[in-house]
């Protein structure tokens, strides 16, 4: 049987969440499998992957091949690498301790590049929360210069509408007081 270390797709339409899986090289795509390896998911930055280590590299060591997003998911999380470092110790190139030790600084280099992407993503986030309360400031800014200038208006217009009234009512009063005068000196 020939088989191959491939991606299962699952989620919903537009959000796919994969599945890493052993199956047989002639089963659909989200057909039968062997066993799963682990799950995938794209749609975080970065990218989340949650893989069995050892179950991978004992099926890659036994000669299933990966697909090539399989293979890119296996040479991040190192299986790849760890695979490398047993050819060379098998080989008598160097001792387990060594490739474990290669491994481990490999490992820590990786988690660092990872911690990296995430706090700038973070920083990345801050800013832009940063610059969207600094616009939100400025618009309530603008929003009460506006208010403040309408108001103001309002003021002037209710002040010209009582010194109108007030002008019409002395108006009215003058013009009373001389025709009520009028009369009473003609008697």
């Amino acid at each position: 049987m020939a088989t191959v270390i491939r991606l299962q797709r699952h989620g919903r339409k537009g959000y796919p969440v994969y599945k890493i899986v052993v199956t047989d090289k002639r089963a659909p795509r989200d057909g039968r499998f062997v066993e799963i390896l682990g799950t995938y998911n794209p749609n975080t930055h970065p990218a989340t992957i949650d893989l069995k280590f050892d179950r991978a590299l004992y099926w890659v060591n036994v000669g299933a091949t990966p697909s090539d997003t399989a293979r890119s998911i296996l040479s991040r999380e190192g299986v790849m690498m760890m695979k490398h470092l047993q050819g060379g110790v098998k080989k008598g190139v160097f001792s387990e301790e060594e490739a474990q030790k290669r491994f481990e600084a490999w490992k820590q280099g990786k988690n660092s590049e990872v911690a990296q992407i995430k706090s700038k993503d973070e920083a990345a986030k801050r800013e832009a929360a940063k610059k969207a309360l600094e616009a939100e400031r400025e618009v309530n800014k603008a929003r009460e210069a506006a208010l403040a200038e309408k108001k103001a208006e309002e003021e002037k217009a209710k002040a010209e509408a009582e010194a109108a009234a007030k002008a019409e009512a002395e108006a009215a009063t003058e013009a009373k007081a001389p025709a009520e005068e009028a009369p009473a000196t003609e008697e």
